[in-house]
């Protein structure tokens, strides 16, 4: 019994000293690296089993090696000097707090800064539902979507019962699911239906107990993205799934999606096409696929591709460039806030320079996890000055900011670690005083309905709940 035991600390010792080899040899964050280091410090077969499900943050090789190639393609096609008449000439564009998240967006995300755009901003389910509909029951050509979620619910059913009609009349349809967030549907007989029908069903980043590369089962695609014919795009953070997901007593999620028309649209495309390269052997060519757009109206837009496939920390630097450049009012909506020591400072730094900063979060979330981590921040956020309301009538899903009268995004990232480097995601950064006004005044509903956080209140919190939120802290890299 005692060589046993002498063995079993042996072999725990050797995976400690092992692992801490292989996560400096990654050169991970060093807040990273220490939540890993302690996790395998403590629980050493835990913690080697996660890091083996979850530790590794890219894509294999070949999955690179295919991004690349088809982003090349797409730079070589037309379609993209179609663009040029369009393109926003950065270098000699007047407004600096402007051109500067501009080139940092095309740094991340490739895609440059063109004119002539349209949204529309529906904050109502059922509208965006309906006008989505209408565009498939309209559609000639092609209809694409990539959802995190698909339900096979009421909502999942009349957008299929859609489909199905448009393939019978010969448009070829095309829908990318998360393999993990639509775990239900692709289990249900909703997608057999609609591949009987014609429409082309793919599950995308199918979960598999091994991976390549030892690749994180958690890698998933969340973005939310409709494209027909071309000319119409969507995007925002509804999914395709009943207002209230799934859960009943907890009310409605309150989404903001954007209905959008000009040369944007192409840009949203080619988001599709490279996420349908990487589930699909399928190639999308053709010039129906990227139409001749002509201008729809007078806003700037950017469409900003971001996830594991880019080699840059992607959204966060989008982000920090957003925070950086305001320089009155700074306003934030997000149904999760884990954020890392980069965003906290220059979200602190903002309020601390006058910068009227805001951030609405649901006051109750469906991660309790999550939640309590982020709750470990909201001290030193209040204390220097950023303005923290909870949204009370419902789970606030929307993902938007706004920053003074120059620019705001829609999307679907989150204000957390996994939308900055894990997650597959897609923002849309919007120029112009008339559509930043219009954001925020779809913000301003949010606050209207939410409860301003004190730093008096905050402090009130019983003390059991301070430790548990820094311990959930702790993880938060890893979460």
């Amino acid at each position: 019994m005692q060589q046993i035991l002498v063995l079993y600390t042996i072999a725990q010792w050797v995976l400690r000293l092992g692992m801490m080899l292989i996560i400096l040899r990654r050169r991970y964050h060093p807040v990273s690296a220490t939540a890993w280091l302690m996790l395998i410090f403590f629980l050493p077969e835990v913690g080697v089993l996660m890091y083996l499900l979850f530790g590794h943050h890219q894509l294999s090789r070949r999955r690179l090696q295919l991004h690349r190639k088809h982003v090349e393609a797409l730079h070589a096609r037309n379609h993209l000097a179609i663009l040029n008449t369009y393109l926003v000439q950065v270098a000699e564009h007047p407004n600096p707090q402007q051109k500067v998240v501009m080139r940092q967006s095309e740094g991340v995300g490739g895609m440059p800064t063109v004119a002539g755009n349209h949204v529309e901003l529906m904050g109502d389910g059922n509208i965006f539902l309906e006008r989505l509909i209408a565009d498939i029951n309209a559609a000639t050509h092609h209809v694409h979507l990539l959802f995190y979620i698909y339900a096979n619910d009421k909502t999942g059913g009349r957008v299929a019962q859609a489909l199905i009609a448009a393939a019978g009349r010969g448009v070829k349809c095309r829908v990318l699911a998360d393999a993990a967030g639509s775990f239900k549907f692709f289990k249900s007989d909703l997608p057999d239906k609609m591949r009987a029908a014609g429409v082309q069903v793919v599950a995308a980043l199918p979960v598999a107990p091994i991976r390549r590369k030892l690749a994180r089962l958690d890698l998933r695609n969340h973005r939310k993205i409709a494209v027909i014919d071309g000319n119409v795009a969507y995007t925002g953070s509804q999914n395709i799934i009943d207002a209230n997901y799934g859960h009943r007593r907890a009310g409605a999620w309150i989404d903001l999606m954007g209905r959008f028309t000009g040369p944007i649209v192409n840009q949203l495309q080619a988001v599709f096409i490279d996420d349908w390269a990487f589930d699909h052997a399928e190639e999308v060519e053709g010039d129906q696929y990227f139409p001749l757009l002509t201008p729809k109206g007078e806003m700037l837009a950017q469409c900003v591709p971001t996830g594991p496939n880019y080699e840059s920390e992607t959204f966060r630097h989008v982000l920090l460039t957003a925070i950086n450049a305001s320089r009155e009012k700074l306003i934030m909506t997000s149904p999760y806030i884990v954020l890392d020591e980069p965003t906290i400072v220059a979200l602190s730094m903002a309020a601390q320079r006058g910068v009227d900063v805001n951030i609405v979060l649901p006051h109750m979330c469906d991660h309790p996890l999550v939640s309590l981590a982020g709750k470990a921040y909201y001290e030193d956020l209040l204390s220097d000055g950023v303005k923290i309301y909870l949204y009370r009538n419902g789970m606030l899903h929307s993902k938007t900011m706004s920053v003074d009268d120059n620019f705001a995004l829609l999307g679907t990232a989150n204000l957390d670690v996994r939308s900055f480097f894990l997650n597959f995601e897609v923002n849309v950064m919007m120029y112009g005083e008339q559509i930043t006004r219009e954001m925020r005044f779809a913000q301003m509903a949010y606050i209207n309905e939410s409860d301003l956080l004190t730093l008096e209140q905050w402090s009130k919190r019983p003390h059991y709940r301070r430790y548990l939120e820094s311990a959930a802290a702790l993880f938060s890299p890893l979460l």
